[in-house]
């Protein structure tokens, strides 16, 4: 298990510092210059040179990324380019708003998304199992923004009994931003946590389960759930990931106060520290859940652990 976890702990460090590097070739392959967007139209050449070098941006592109992750190493991710402060300052004041709407967005997936996808699978051909699929079906095919939108419009401006914007109002301001980005992540558990236990509810295990007399319930949770339930684990973690993506989205809509609205004033002014700090961090948390998840394998399946 210590080797596993090792060379898990090696491929994660690759992939994060493979996304660094891709993420910082893009941002300078974007054409445009950060200088110009700082400076005022009455701005000189001279003075765009002068802040280009303050900012080291008149350095090769390899020179510029050799300092970056040389500061990166120590812990510093610089300095904003358009707000002048750090960008670990940044992110801290942030990231605790994103990862409070993608965790409740991944716990209401998770949980609605097994408990559907069993439902279905013990009617299976019956009129429970056709609505669940269907009503995934379009969860799956509704683009967040759109739903958003329409969440917004029943329940914010029409009923007004949920908040609309910002999170100034506690868990009711949670409700819809977490209802709109958990949809997608629902739909796909509960398919997958379907065709899970369609399979193994087949088996030989689970007919000797029935035959034993348990109760059919008791056999569904602690047997063929169990058995079923590593792949939806890895969709778990793979989700984590797209809800931190997704949440940009949902966050702009929403007015949610998150590294999502954050990102994308970055991206606009060409903020190069503050975009490779927050897509640094949002590679680093992904790693990390699947790194979890695939831990998780282990305690789950004592096949994989005896392997």
């Amino acid at each position: 298990m210590i080797r596993y976890i090792a060379n898990r702990l090696a491929v994660s460090v690759a992939v994060v510092f493979g996304v660094s590097v891709l993420v910082f070739l893009m941002l300078h392959l974007v054409p445009g210059d950060p200088v110009v967007v700082m400076l005022s139209e009455h701005a000189t050449a001279q003075d765009a040179n002068e802040l280009r070098h303050e900012l080291g941006l008149d350095q090769p592109v390899y020179v510029q990324y050799g300092l970056y992750m040389e500061r990166v190493v120590h812990g510093d991710l610089g300095r904003s380019i358009r707000l002048r402060r750090s960008v670990t300052e940044l992110i801290t004041d942030r990231f605790p708003g994103t990862l409070e709407l993608t965790l409740a967005s991944l716990l209401l997936a998770t949980v609605l998304g097994v408990f559907v996808g069993t439902i279905s699978a013990v009617r299976r051909g019956q009129f429970a199992d056709h609505v669940s699929m269907t009503g995934t079906l379009v969860a799956v095919s509704v683009p967040s923004f759109w739903l958003a939108l329409m969440l917004i419009l029943i329940f914010g401006l029409r009923l007004r009994v949920l908040p609309i914007a910002g999170n100034q109002d506690g868990f009711s301001s949670l409700a819809l931003p977490a209802v709109t980005l958990a949809t997608v992540p629902l739909a796909t558990i509960a398919r997958l946590t379907r065709s899970g236990l369609l399979e193994v509810l087949g088996e030989d295990y689970v007919r000797t389960a029935r035959a034993k007399g348990l109760k059919e319930w008791s056999v569904i949770t602690n047997h063929a759930l169990r058995n079923s339930i590593i792949p939806v684990i890895t969709v778990v973690g793979v989700q984590f990931g797209a809800l931190l993506g997704g949440a940009i989205i949902v966050e702009t809509v929403f007015a949610w106060p998150g590294i999502g609205r954050l990102l994308i004033d970055a991206v606009t002014a060409r903020d190069f520290p503050l975009v490779q700090g927050i897509m640094l961090c949002i590679s680093v948390g992904f790693v990390l859940v699947n790194l979890v998840a695939d831990i998780l394998y282990a305690f789950v399946d004592p096949r994989i652990r005896y392997s």
